[in-house]
């Protein structure tokens, strides 16, 4: 992690990725970017959807490929380059065919490795295997959930699931959440560690660097009047004066499961996340 002299009060807590040791690219490859609008939280009504979200400085869209349909050809890391819209390094990929596409990249991969997408790949960070085809233990990001759909889980910084069962067509994942899940043995995964593990490490320092991150202002709830918060009103500082802690809305927080009886994945999950204290 990269520190600052305190040369001001912001500078003094502020922490950042040492971007200087590990990107090999200051600028990404032109034909796969395009410009884009960010909804910061609104619906199509234009109406909030999400707090807390707008704002922030224009961004690029690096067009990352999750799908990973050229199989059987192998590709090399040209550069690792800093994607403004994730928290993990990408990867400008070269396949053996010409093409170029951006790749989440894994921990240890730098420039000049290369990764292949086939059922008989080695075991070695990058490559990509159907999971019926990966032994128990070994660590993996980029998941499908359905064959043939595309990644969807374990795509941020410093993440990884772990295999711990293959029988009955599936393989059991142990989740980042500690939720063990089956999924489809035919889903595709990629070897290894989301790379840039000391992303959770970093400090802003100030409010003014989440704002240039499109992370707007959230205001505690005992500080609001009673009419816009079941916490608010009262001189002084005041308890929150219900039971249960509760949003804005008056919906229960803490204590009450939220997932839905009749989710089409509860018959894919074995153990419940651990949650509280059990963490």
């Amino acid at each position: 992690m990269k520190t600052y002299k305190p040369t001001s009060k912001s500078r003094r807590q502020m922490t950042n990725v040492n971007y200087s040791h590990v990107l090999t690219k200051s600028r990404p490859t032109k034909s796969l970017t395009y410009g884009f609008r960010r909804s910061v939280g609104r619906n199509s009504a234009g109406r909030i959807t999400m707090r807390h979200k707008g704002g922030g400085h224009k961004r690029l869209f690096r067009d990352v490929d999750f799908l990973y349909d050229k199989k059987e050809i192998p590709a090399k890391i040209k550069s690792v380059e800093y994607d403004p819209n994730r928290s993990a390094f990408i990867g400008l990929s070269v396949y053996k065919d010409g093409e170029k596409r951006y790749v989440v990249l894994p921990k240890s991969i730098k420039p000049g490795d290369s990764f292949i997408v086939s059922a008989k790949a080695p075991l070695s960070p990058g490559n990509r295997l159907p999971l019926r085809n990966i032994p128990l233990g070994t660590f993996v990001y980029n998941i499908e959930i359905k064959p043939n759909g595309g990644a969807k889980i374990g795509r941020s910084a410093g993440i990884f699931a772990q295999v711990v069962a293959n029988a009955d067509g599936y393989s059991n994942l142990r989740m980042p959440s500690t939720e063990i899940r089956k999924i489809n043995e035919n889903c595709w995964a990629s070897v290894g560690t989301v790379s840039n593990e000391e992303h959770h490490l970093e400090n802003y320092g100030k409010a003014g660097k989440s704002r240039w991150k499109g992370i707007r202002p959230t205001v505690r709830g005992t500080a609001m009047n009673p009419v816009d918060h079941p916490y608010g009103g009262g001189e002084g500082r005041q308890g929150r004066g219900t039971k249960r802690p509760k949003t804005m809305w008056g919906k229960v927080t803490g204590g009450r499961k939220t997932r839905g009886p009749k989710k089409y994945s509860n018959i894919f999950i074995i153990s419940r996340r651990k949650t509280g204290k059990n963490k």
